[in-house]
């Protein structure tokens, strides 16, 4: 069996110190860049093979207990790496097709859109495929040719001098910037790039019950890539303009009803407008301001599940600011007569829309 020691010309007490110059120094002697023969080669191996079991104080102990010795820390790629830079390690051109970047649009919509769901077109300035070249990148009739610098490698080899002496790095080619080819004849049309940046139109079913921050991912819709590379993820981000008459909380939709002081008293049937067409109303006698009457199912169509929202209305009791004398005379009748109590403090009351949200949350 092959003694790791002699191999590196060094004694068993040696310190690690010892045993990585002694390597370092071989290794500036053996290296295949340095020197090319074949014996040179194989007694490389050899020497970087002993210094993976010396080089580690683990394996060099498991070593010195026994005949098979042990594999160090660091493969015979990891010391090349260290030592030398990875020059001998071969790499593939660049391709010149590359992914392209994922796009956000904002899309503004009617508090009636997200009722039922819309469909839209959407008008987009984004990248889009070359149609002279196809993504080709190259005129028509011509195609990309080999580098002759790389020889179609996309990187060149250079000696540099280090510590061990001359090595050889790989670096990309700076004439067909690492693609191994270069294109005579770019695309008159997308200079050479295989997309041009065009208005286009994408149809889009937009779900009913969707929210204001809520985005819409469309994978294949972004930005096509370079050289025709396949497109992104356009993203839509959905914001619901304001409502003058209704507002959301969750799949419920909230308005305000108002009923005039005899209807509150006496009850009343009415017929409002909805968001989505006429509604019958009932209010029921002594409704007060403050009161929730709830249509079932005529709120927003849920996002995931089946059916709608409530419609929930909160009644605001409409007191008259002027009255003629008949009127005034019928009111402080309707007072006595109800033996109706002097303003006075009662119990703290939310807001109406403040009640309404925590009804809610039952």
């Amino acid at each position: 069996m092959t003694d790791h020691y002699e191999t590196l010309g060094v004694a068993r007490d040696a310190g690690q110190d010892e045993i990585k110059k002694a390597y370092r120094r071989l290794a500036r002697e053996l290296h295949p860049d340095v020197n090319p023969s074949a014996d040179a080669a194989e007694r490389f191996k050899t020497v970087t093979h002993a210094y993976d079991v010396l080089g580690d104080a683990q394996s060099r102990a498991e070593y010195d207990r026994g005949p098979s010795g042990g594999a160090g820390a660091f493969g015979f790629g990891d010391i090349f790496e260290q030592f030398f830079g990875g020059g001998g390690r071969s790499q593939a051109p660049r391709s010149r097709r590359q992914p392209g970047q994922d796009s956000l649009l904002r899309v503004d919509l009617d508090l009636a859109d997200v009722v039922f769901g819309v469909h839209r077109e959407l008008r987009v300035q984004t990248a889009v495929l070359c149609e002279t070249c196809g993504g080709a990148c190259t005129a028509p009739g011509t195609s990309p040719e080999r580098c002759t610098m790389c020889g179609g490698s996309g990187h060149v080899q250079r000696q540099v001098r280090s510590l061990l002496g001359n090595v050889v790095t790989s670096q990309p080619c700076a004439v067909c910037q690492g693609y191994g080819s270069v294109i005579p004849e770019p695309c008159p049309t997308c200079a050479g790039h295989g997309r041009v940046r065009a208005e286009r139109s994408i149809p889009v079913d937009i779900p009913a019950g969707v929210d204001t921050g809520l985005r819409i991912q469309m994978p294949g819709q972004g930005e096509v890539g370079e050289a025709g590379g396949p497109a992104g993820t356009l993203y839509l981000e959905v914001n619901v303009r304001h409502h003058d008459v209704f507002s959301r909380a969750g799949d419920d939709l909230l308005g305000t009803l108002e009923v005039s002081m005899p209807d509150a008293a006496l009850g009343a049937r009415a017929t409002v407008e909805a968001i989505d067409g006429p509604v019958d109303v009932e209010v029921r006698p002594g409704t007060q301001s403050g009161d929730v009457i709830t249509i079932a199912d005529r709120g927003v169509t849920r996002l995931r599940g089946a059916g709608r929202g409530d419609l929930k209305l909160g009644v605001q009791v409409v007191t008259p600011q002027r009255v003629d004398r008949r009127t005034e005379e019928l009111l402080r009748e309707l007072r006595d007569r109800t033996k109706a109590p002097a303003p006075h403090l009662a119990q703290f009351k939310q807001g109406l829309f403040a009640k309404m949200r925590d009804r809610l949350r039952l």
